[in-house]
Parts: structure tokens; sequence; C-alpha cells
């Protein structure tokens, strides 16, 4: 598939309005001293998290995380020792990884919680047999 000049004029408008709604990364940094990756924005802004809730940094050393690239649209990070990368407006909305990441992320949080209602229906799934095998196809 070959860019035309017109394809091109549109990604740069493209990337205008998008631009215009989010700020922009201006300073990247891992802050060893709370174990977050700190992002600096134009408006001002810090955001700061852990890097293990974040899809691509999950099993990430603080060596790893020390040499992170803010991308030339200011709109990413980019953490070469790991090969990830973030993407600022997803960060803004919330979302440190893919939908489907997040979603497996949220499963296992659920999964580890406690309360009276689980522990009752894990009993009476108990008294009927418990959860059916798997069949494995062959």
């Amino acid at each position: 598939m070959e860019i035309t000049p017109e394809d091109f004029a549109a990604a740069n408008r493209r990337a205008k309005v998008q631009t215009s709604a989010f700020p922009v990364a201006v300073a990247v940094r891992y802050d060893r001293r709370i174990s977050r990756v700190v992002i600096t924005l134009s408006s001002g802004l810090e955001l700061a998290f852990s890097p293990h809730d974040a899809e691509g940094l999950e099993q990430a050393r603080p060596a790893d995380l020390q040499d992170a690239q803010i991308s030339p649209s200011g709109m990413g990070v980019h953490f070469p020792h790991l090969d990830a990368d973030l993407y600022i407006p997803a960060l803004l909305e919330g979302f440190l990884g893919s939908r489907r990441w997040m979603a497996a992320e949220m499963g296992k949080r659920g999964g580890k919680s406690v309360s009276a209602a689980k522990s009752t229906a894990a009993r009476e799934n108990g008294k009927s047999g418990g959860r059916p095998r798997k069949i494995k196809a062959i």
C-alpha cells in the first residue's frame, strides 16, 4: 500500500486534532523511592503509577525503566529495554493496557475477593459435585 500526499496530509490533520485534545508528555522518569513511573504532561499534571499495573511493564525491574523515551509526538512513552510502549491518551482515560489485558487484570482482582456470598456459593457448588471436569479434545 502506497501512502499518497493526501494520506499524509490527512494523518497530520488528525494528529493536530489529537494533540490539541490531550496534553503531551514533556518528561518521563522512574522514581525508585516510590516505585512509580512518573510522566509529566505539558499541562503540568504528573501521572504516577506502578509499572506492575501497566501492560508490558508487569515484570520490569527498576533498571529496565530507567531509559524511557517520549515519542516525537509526545503522545507516547517507549521503554527500550522492554520494547514496550504506553499511549498517553489511554493513560489519561485510565487504561494501562489493551482492553483484553485490562479485563484479565480486573478478573484476577475480582477472583481474589472474599465475601460471604462467594463462600456460600462455593459450598453449595461443592455439595453438588463441584465444578464439572473439562473434556479434553482428542
